[in-house]
């Protein structure tokens, strides 16, 4: 049995199929290729590591509209399944031309909304022209802070997800699906 095999097995059940997450991604490419166009503005794509590495990389695919992507490692979260709700900042973004920037931060989800609000803060002080926000999965019942996604794919329920990214300790990125561990597996993590 090969480990993609073993991880889909803690798999409770699959919230969102890989159909329904290129759909979502071709949904958003849209709705950004629209707004960046009538701004004018030179887009740069900030994938938040690592959760939204693959999302942004299907998401950069199906944008139209030139791009630049770069990189940011900030997480509210420990090891564990709870935000703690303190940003940290082990990766910025390179030197960019900010004032004629039009920055979209790609995260995989949005739960409590710590890590997204501080963020747009941290490139609002940078001085880029506009600071989106772009979410592959909302989980609105979890917010702590008042944040809505400039755009985003689906909400969800409050449930601990995996896959496509998401993980848990590093764990479960690699499938290519959304899904919901058993509770049994979320236990070890808790």
């Amino acid at each position: 049995m090969n480990k993609y095999n073993r991880d889909a097995l803690d798999i409770e059940r699959v919230l969102v199929d890989e159909e329904t997450l290129s759909a979502l991604t071709e949904k958003i490419a849209a709705e950004i290729d629209r707004d960046v166009e009538a701004s004018g503005k030179e887009l740069l794509l900030v994938c938040v590591l690592k959760g939204s590495l693959m999302f942004t990389s299907d998401l950069a695919k199906k944008i139209k509209t030139p791009l630049e992507i770069d990189f940011i490692k900030a997480s509210s979260y420990g090891g564990g399944t709870v935000s703690t709700g303190e940003l940290n900042i082990s990766l910025d973004c390179g030197k960019h031309n900010w004032a004629n920037t039009y920055v979209i931060i790609v995260e995989d989800i949005i739960d409590s909304g710590n890590t997204l609000s501080k963020l747009i803060r941290h490139f609002e002080k940078k001085g880029a022209y506009a600071v989106k926000t772009c979410a592959l999965l909302d989980k609105p019942e979890r917010r702590e802070v008042e944040l809505c996604p400039d755009y985003f794919g689906q909400v969800i329920p409050n449930e601990f997800v995996v896959g496509y990214g998401l993980d848990v300790d590093e764990k479960y990125r690699e499938l290519p699906f959304v899904g919901i561990l058993k509770p049994e597996i979320i236990k070890k993590y808790i």
